[in-house]
């Protein structure tokens, strides 16, 4: 039995990939430094990320798999549940060590799966483009925050920067504690916890620093939701399906007024 650690980015555990195929020894479980739990049996293996070695799996697996597999298995890491370390390194080796192309293999258990997390992390993103609201702070800086299913912070971030290319934003992830912040020129993550500047605890914002015109703007989102909507029209098994619970936190005309109508 062979435990694998790394530090939980993309890049290490590619390196686990690497080292597992340099020591011949393949993991049966894959797991981040800090959420590692001692084994009493077999061998704990921790692997320091090396950008050279995770580089060339990279490469090894562009020449296995066309664009949209890759896609899939990034897709898989950001997906963050219960062995996606694994299913990740599952799916990278049955690519290395199978002659052909694997993609359409879908009684392979590693196969289907990652075609299935692929479309859930895909959703997720889709969701978070099209619900994400900013609002304007005291600095001009507009800012939103977001609490996804799966990390999919990094995939957002060119439909933002195409969006809003003219103006200063930052959204944050307070599930995960990390932020994209756009400066005009590019955008780079942040934690905001670990500077100064952080608004409060967890990336959220208190009122005092919002624009002082923001809450008439909400009042006025609310206002043209209420006169745009048609009772007679309602279908709320359809709403759902289009606009979940969960996602009704970050949208300005699903406040307490409307929840409880």
């Amino acid at each position: 039995m062979h435990l694998y650690t790394y530090d939980g980015s993309f890049e290490g555990l590619l390196t686990v990939v690497f080292e597992a195929y340099e020591r011949k020894a393949w993991p049966t479980s894959i797991e981040q430094e800090q959420l590692a739990q001692p084994s009493m049996f077999g061998d704990t293996v921790r692997v320091v990320t090396d950008e050279n070695k995770a580089g060339r799996v990279w490469q090894g697996l562009q020449r296995k798999l066309t664009a949209t597999a890759l896609e899939s298995l990034y897709y898989t890491y950001l997906w963050e549940q219960t062995g996606f370390e694994q299913l990740v390194f599952d799916y990278a080796r049955l690519a290395f060590d199978f002659n052909g192309s694997i993609e359409g293999n879908y009684t392979t258990p590693c196969v289907l799966q990652v075609q299935q997390v692929h479309k859930q992390v895909h959703r997720e993103k889709h969701r978070m483009e099209a619900f994400v609201r900013f609002q304007k702070t005291a600095d001009g800086l507009f800012y939103a925050v977001i609490s996804p299913d799966f990390n999919v912070l990094p995939l957002i971030i060119r439909h933002f920067q195409k969006r809003y290319a003219d103006q200063r934003w930052a959204i944050y992830d307070t599930r995960r504690r990390y932020g994209a912040y756009y400066d005009l020129v590019s955008t780079s993550f942040i934690n905001l916890e670990a500077q100064a500047m952080a608004p409060t605890r967890y990336g959220v914002l208190t009122e005092d620093r919002y624009d002082a015109e923001e809450a008439k703007y909400q009042q006025l989102w609310q206002v043209y939701f209420d006169h745009v909507n048609v009772p007679e029209r309602k279908n709320s098994k359809l709403h759902l399906r289009h606009i979940p619970k969960r996602y009704w936190k970050y949208l300005s005309e699903k406040q307490p007024r409307h929840l409880q109508k």
